[in-house]
């Protein structure tokens, strides 16, 4: 798999401040060093088991993120390779990963910020309590939110959602400091999600120079 230089290169140079983690379920273990040479060191990756023999094959100093709903019953399997979770949304799960860490991991709480029934997430009504919640885990070092905007051409929607988003870390962090960052942001609308504030992006497709086709999850 050939990495899109140009497009790396150039998001690299646009915003260094922000992370680009690169959706990994498009490639192979092998191609890893590809992008890693184009300059990509922060992979995620949806599936549990695409994870974990992603992350035992590829002899790489790089950052894993853990990005697609995570059950419970997976947990102990996979949750000492993980460097950042995306997506806790539920409190038996954080009971489940404090429970199995040996050390804090850093997670983002999934917020359903479009309100749609399939996605997960916390409600933005629930997530102050579940935040107060969350303390009681130790094993749990809460450092932002993640959301998923409606699959849309509505730009106004889009960017309403994302600012929904950075409107909820902006009102937690008062009292949280540690809540900062906002992973928000895919190949169809990452540019509105670093308009609204995004600190981690999720992108796919747009680093090949052929396309997939499928949108990344």
């Amino acid at each position: 798999m050939i990495p899109n230089h140009p497009f790396i290169h150039g998001f690299l140079k646009q915003y260094p401040d922000i992370v680009l983690v690169m959706a990994s379920k498009y490639i192979e273990p092998a191609d890893f060093k590809a992008f890693y040479d184009a300059g990509i060191t922060h992979f995620g990756e949806s599936r549990d088991d695409a994870f974990i023999e992603k992350v035992d094959c590829v002899d790489l100093p790089i950052t894993w993120h853990f990005l697609g709903t995570l059950q419970t019953k997976k947990v102990k399997k996979l949750i000492h390779r993980v460097d950042v979770l995306h997506s806790l949304d539920r409190l038996k799960l954080a009971k489940e990963i404090n429970k199995r860490r040996s050390e804090p991991l850093p997670c983002f709480i999934q917020v359903n910020i479009s309100g749609e029934p399939q996605k997960h997430g916390v409600s933005p009504d629930a997530l102050a309590e579940f935040v107060d919640h969350i303390k009681a885990y130790p094993n749990i070092e809460l450092i932002g939110l993640m959301g998923m905007a409606q699959y849309s051409d509505d730009f106004t929607l889009i960017r309403h959602q994302f600012k929904t988003l950075r409107d909820l870390r902006d009102t937690l962090i008062k009292e949280n400091p540690s809540i900062q960052y906002l992973s928000m942001g895919m190949t169809n609308d990452y540019e509105i999600a670093i308009m609204e504030g995004a600190s981690h992006v999720r992108l796919g497709r747009i680093l090949l120079q052929e396309e997939a086709p499928d949108e990344e999850k």
